[in-house]
C-alpha cells in the first residue's frame, strides 16, 4: 500500500470538487474528444460572462457584478484546464481568446450599444481567419 502524501490528498480533494462542478466525465458516451470541445465551449461562454460582468461592475463599484467576475473567470479557467487535457494548448487558447473577442464584440455592440465600424468588422474577420488557420494546423493529440 502506498501512503498518500498531503499534496496527493489535496489534489484528490480538488479533483473531486472540480468533477462536481463539471460532471461530464471524459469517458462518457458523448465520444472521446467531443467532451473536451464542450469544456472549451463552456470556458468561452463563462469567460464572456466574466468580461461582461467587468463592464457591469462599473470599476468594482457594484457588488454583484464584481463578485460574478471572479466566479465566472474561476469556472472558465477550470473548464479550460479540462479542455487542455486533449486539445493542443495553442489551438485551444486561440479559439478561447478569438471566440471570446468575437462574442464580447457582439455583446458590446448589441447590449452596450458600442459603435459599429467597417474596421471593427474587418478586425473581427481577421480574428476568425487566425482561429481557423490554427485549428486547421492540427486539432488535438
Amino acid at each position: 500500500l502506498a501512503l498518500a502524501t498531503p499534496r496527493a490528498y489535496d489534489r484528490n480533494i480538488w479533483s473531486l470538487k472540480l468533477k462536481k462542478l463539471f460532471p461530464i466525465a471524459p469517458s462518457s458516451t458523448l465520444g472521446g474528444v467531443l467532451v473536451y470541445w464542450l469544456y472549451l465551449a463552456v470556458a468561452i461562454v463563462l469567460e464572456v460572462c466574466g468580461t461582461t460582468s467587468m463592464k457591469l461592475s462599473d470599476g468594482f463599484s457594484k457588488l454583484t457584478p464584481s463578485v460574478l467576475i471572479f466566479i465566472f473567470y474561476g469556472l472558465s479557467f477550470a473548464a479550460f484546464v479540462f479542455a487542455l487535457k486533449r486539445i493542443d494548448v495553442s489551438v485551444a487558447y486561440a479559439i478561447w481568446a478569438g471566440l471570446g473577442v468575437l462574442l464580447i464584440g457582439a455583446v458590446g455592440i448589441v447590449y452596450f450599444k458600442e459603435p459599429v465600424s467597417a474596421l471593427r468588422i474587418a478586425s473581427m474577420a481577421l480574428v476568425i481567419g487566425g482561429v481557423v488557420g490554427l485549428y486547421s494546423s492540427g486539432v488535438s493529440h
